[in-house]
């Protein structure tokens, strides 16, 4: 699937990251991907993103349009022509915007189910809630900026991490046709993380202990960045 480049802004993205381990995630990752690893443990998360201002390449600011978003994302690899690659795989996204739900999977790739956002931002407190309409996806998370991870995560410092996210910028998703991925890839102008601790944090999907079974999936920190310019640019499916 092809598209034009978009350009906009991310507001506010919450990315909560979970250390997992590997057999759990390779028993639900599809062909050709599998999972990157991290001393020894996958990285798997939820991605929690307010975008601005979202419109073509070329088109002024003042007509793009804003929505708030949820990503379900696992940290992946797969072999390619020149070599491993790297990236994340996203089983499933939601969104508060109905034209994302009506062009997701036809005019943008990956499928988009629509949810209600509950979102509460008060100076460096943020709660954020999601409901998928359909019933069968929601995510909760309350959490306040800090200056440091959580002293038992698998990175060592926010540089670390910081690293590890930006070089993951690659997406795919499962597309309308079978065994066929769409490819989305992120360019940020000004990337920048910092850490938010958490207080609380639910997911169905995680949760699941049908997918991820006791003791499979431990919280190993999150991260907050806002005011992140950013285009999105298509790239070649992968089957």
């Amino acid at each position: 699937m092809r598209i034009p480049t978009i350009r906009g802004l991310i507001d506010r993205r919450v990315l909560v990251n979970f250390r997992v381990e590997p057999n759990a995630l390779a028993n639900i990752l599809p062909a050709p991907f599998r999972p990157q690893l991290v001393g020894g443990f996958g990285i798997a998360g939820i991605c929690l993103i307010r975008l601005t201002q979202i419109r073509p390449q070329f088109f002024p600011a003042t007509v793009g349009i804003s929505s708030e978003n949820a990503a379900h994302r696992i940290a992946v690899e797969w072999n390619a022509a020149d070599g491993v690659r790297t990236g994340v795989y996203i089983p499933r996204r939601d969104t508060s915007s109905m034209l994302n739900a009506i062009a997701g999977g036809r005019l943008f790739p990956g499928t988009h189910h629509r949810a209600r956002f509950d979102v509460r931002e008060i100076e460096d407190e943020y709660h954020i809630a999601m409901h998928s309409l359909d019933g069968s996806a929601h995510v909760l998370v309350d959490g306040h900026k800090t200056s440091q991870l959580p002293d038992d995560s698998i990175f060592s410092t926010v540089s670390d991490v910081s690293d590890f996210f930006e070089a993951g910028s690659l997406g795919y998703s499962p597309s309308s046709s079978a065994h066929e991925f769409d490819g989305l890839e992120l360019r940020s102008a000004n990337w920048h993380v910092e850490p938010l601790a958490v207080t609380k944090v639910e997911s169905s999907f995680f949760d699941d202990c049908d997918k991820f079974p006791a003791g499979s999936v431990t919280f190993d920190h999150a991260l907050l960045m806002s005011g992140i310019d950013h285009e999105w640019h298509s790239r070649e499916s992968l089957c």
